[in-house]
């Protein structure tokens, strides 16, 4: 079997397998891969750059290489690779738990249960949930659902497509990494640095094609494409700009603005802010559902290009024969 059919059969595989079951209770890989980081971490820290250089090299690098020497040796075994491939989708992407954790906390909103709103706030992003009210938390997990449906679901299926089983792993683990160390604290504002800048770079594509995705499936996009053109570039986040605008003109509201992150407060431009409403407690369900879209439709881009390209190789590679003139031989 073709790797173009591997992978597409594996990863629309691993995305159902997402959707039906979300990610596994215990022992999920990810959560594997970042108390490896951590160990890492503890032996390798020091307030210098090329010590956390050295983590993510070790980290993603060792990541991605293993899924890399999976892959080869089941490169003979098409019903085992194909199985590799969707184990990894469906290990990597997150799509179904973000959307549970969001409307969970928007049952707790609207029902009226702010503080428990606050206490699950946590599991789905790094605000400090107690400097919230409810219209504040309802803006912040929009804007979770936003940035991780690019995170967690098309950046990985993304990569999936360009470099298979590698692709997959070795994009999760630059996002995790990210989560553990790329934030601007004091003690990882150097440490952190290349982890930082490269979750930059693998997640480049993904959140152009996650914001391309909104526009076309946010039902607004008018709207989707001036929130994009207009302030995206506005965000301190090169690949969260672009997915929050995108969102926040789909959806018809503001993104943006206060907030604070571990005692620090940041004070980030208004996203769709000429345009958009404020956020409430509905459009959580509504940011749910888009993602949910943008997600299936990223696969059927992500495979239909990987089976375009190989085609396009194959006919390439094809030897042409004897060109004729067409006139009968006398």
């Amino acid at each position: 079997m073709r790797a173009d059919r591997i992978y597409a059969y594996g990863a629309a595989a691993g995305l159902i397998g997402d959707l039906l079951l979300g990610d596994p209770r215990r022992g999920h890989p990810v959560a594997a891969f970042g108390r490896a980081a951590a160990a890492v971490e503890h032996r390798l820290w020091r307030d210098d750059r090329g010590r956390g250089a050295l983590h993510t090299l070790v980290c993603a690098g060792g990541a991605a290489g293993g899924a890399a020497l999976a892959a080869h040796a089941l490169r003979r075994r098409p019903a085992a690779s194909v199985a590799l491939t969707a184990a990894a989708t469906w290990s990597v992407v997150g799509g179904t738990s973000l959307g549970r954790e969001a409307r969970a906390i928007g049952g707790a909103l609207a029902a009226g249960d702010v503080e428990l709103a606050r206490e699950r706030l946590p599991h789905l992003c790094g605000r400090d949930p107690q400097s919230l009210d409810g219209p504040g938390i309802a803006r912040a997990v929009v804007e979770s659902v936003a940035e991780n449906t690019s995170d967690a679901v098309v950046g990985a299926l993304v990569w999936g497509a360009l470099a298979g089983v590698p692709g997959l792993v070795g994009f999760r683990a630059a996002n995790t990494l990210d989560a553990m160390v790329g934030h601007k604290s004091p003690r990882y504002r150097r440490y952190g640095w290349a982890s930082a800048r490269l979750d930059d770079l693998a997640g480049w594509p993904g959140a152009r094609l996650t914001a391309l995705l909104a526009v076309t499936a946010g039902g607004r996009p008018r709207e989707a494409v001036r929130a994009w053109r207009a302030d995206a570039a506005k965000h301190p986040s090169p690949n969260a700009g672009p997915v929050e605008a995108a969102f926040a003109g789909a959806l018809g509201v503001r993104l943006g603005g206060t907030l604070a992150y571990g005692g620090r407060v940041e004070h980030r431009p208004v996203l769709n802010g000429a345009a958009g409403r404020a956020v409430e407690t509905a459009d959580i369900e509504r940011a749910v559902r888009l993602s949910r879209r943008v997600g299936v439709l990223a696969l059927g881009v992500t495979v239909a290009a990987r089976l375009g390209a190989a085609a396009v190789g194959r006919r390439a590679r094809t030897p042409h024969g004897p060109r004729t003139s067409g006139r009968r031989a006398i």
